[in-house]
């Protein structure tokens, strides 16, 4: 049994004249950021292996998130395939992981997030939101055999204000 944890990285600023890549998140994403991830401390799951975008934005969520779940930042990784919005790369990086991992934390964007919660869960999710978490379980033992989960949970900043 496998689950990933997809984490759509809190809002961004446009305010600053910098490439997206380099965009940071806005007052509202860091407090986004610090809400959903105090919410989810209660479900006792135990992360594996954290991955993250290495855009600004991305890697600011998951240390906001990586900080307040105490997750070891030994198993951590930023990866600039994750800086992705079409999900052929999300897919990729997936399929690829250990099969040692069982529990997978992700941190990306859209449209890659919404296009594989659609995909690969159960509960279609029109947009899933900044900072938005859906969580998806697989009946495998092996990440390349990736095939349809369920989605057990989705946690959205907007249901907890």
């Amino acid at each position: 049994m496998k689950k990933i944890i997809l984490i759509r990285h809190a809002k961004s600023s446009w305010k600053y004249d910098v490439i997206d890549h380099e965009r940071p998140l806005n007052k509202r994403g860091y407090n986004d950021a610090e809400l959903v991830s105090n919410y989810f401390i209660d479900n006792s799951l135990e992360i594996n292996m954290v991955m993250s975008s290495d855009a600004v934005r991305a890697k600011t969520t998951a240390k906001i998130f990586i900080n307040n779940l105490n997750i070891n930042e030994d198993i951590v990784h930023y990866d600039h395939k994750l800086y992705d919005f079409a999900g052929n790369d999300l897919i990729e990086v997936i399929k690829s992981c250990d099969n040692s991992i069982d529990n997978l934390m992700i941190f990306g964007h859209n449209h890659a997030i919404t296009a594989f919660v659609n995909t690969y869960g159960s509960q279609y999710i029109e947009n899933v939101p900044t900072c938005g978490i859906v969580i998806i379980q697989f009946d495998i033992k092996k990440w390349n055999d990736l095939i349809l989960g369920k989605t057990i949970k989705t946690i959205f900043p907007s249901s907890l204000k």
